[in-house]
């Protein structure tokens, strides 16, 4: 009991008495109701209860604690067409003439088709390689809507500029792939330029973007100047698109 007294003095016989009892042990005179509590040293302090955290319910595939990422339709979306494309090309070539071969004329509709058309198997594992990884990334930044349009961007703004060459030939989305690779590393650049570390790897997305301009050397159907085209349209994209996401976070 904090502060309490040595002693307590026994009003009729005059003995001190423990502070603790209620009747004097020498004359039994009673000296308080009942005896002050006793603190216990061993007992712990009360600690206020905070609140445990709780989560909403889960969905399929989640992890405790952890929200699952959503899937990449969009890059799937693209894989699975070129691939549905080409496959078809190879079984029936003339059912599908939707390459850039020569002046495309009229028909410029064949810029927004001829992405999805590979000829050589070599250029289009390449290629759909960086879409799948560089795409499924900057989709996961980003969102869906603008994956698409970074990729008909560029694709398709890569193949039109091969499309004004002299009888030009253009195939496959060479141009799409160096675009996403281009506008999913814009923020790293930007961010190193200011002297701040990232965790991107760069020199693995560099190695990718080579992989993909030597695509030409397997294919002729890859057209250079449609991927050089598509990966600057991807770095003009990729500024504004790295400043709303800094200024959104």
């Amino acid at each position: 009991m904090p502060g309490a007294d040595l002693f307590v003095i026994c009003k009729k016989c005059g003995s001190e008495v423990s502070p603790y009892v209620t009747e004097c042990p020498y004359c039994g005179t009673r000296l308080r109701k009942r005896a002050p509590k006793l603190d216990r040293p061993d007992r712990p302090p009360k600690r206020s209860r905070i609140p445990t955290p709780r989560l909403s319910p889960l969905r399929s595939g989640e992890i405790p604690g952890i929200r699952a990422d959503g899937r990449p339709w969009v890059t799937i979306a693209i894989v699975v067409a070129s691939l549905g494309v080409s496959l078809a090309w190879k079984i029936v070539p003339s059912s599908l003439d939707i390459a850039i071969n020569g002046a495309p004329g009229d028909e410029f509709w064949r810029v927004f088709t001829a992405p999805f058309l590979y000829e050589n198997v070599g250029y289009g594992f390449i290629a759909l390689v960086a879409i799948a990884i560089f795409g499924w990334l900057l989709e996961r930044r980003h969102g869906p809507i603008v994956t698409a349009l970074v990729f008909v961007c560029c694709a398709s703004g890569g193949i039109a500029i091969a499309s004004l060459l002299p009888d030009p030939l253009a195939a496959g989305g060479n141009g799409g792939a160096l675009g996403l690779i281009a506008a999913w590393a814009v923020p790293s650049l930007m961010a190193r330029r200011r002297g701040e570390e990232t965790d991107s790897d760069l020199l693995g997305a560099a190695v990718v973007a080579g992989c993909v301009l030597l695509t030409p050397v397997v294919a002729t159907s890859a057209n250079w100047l449609a991927a050089i085209g598509g990966g600057v349209i991807g770095l003009v994209l990729g500024v504004p698109l790295a400043r709303l996401n800094r200024a959104a976070a």
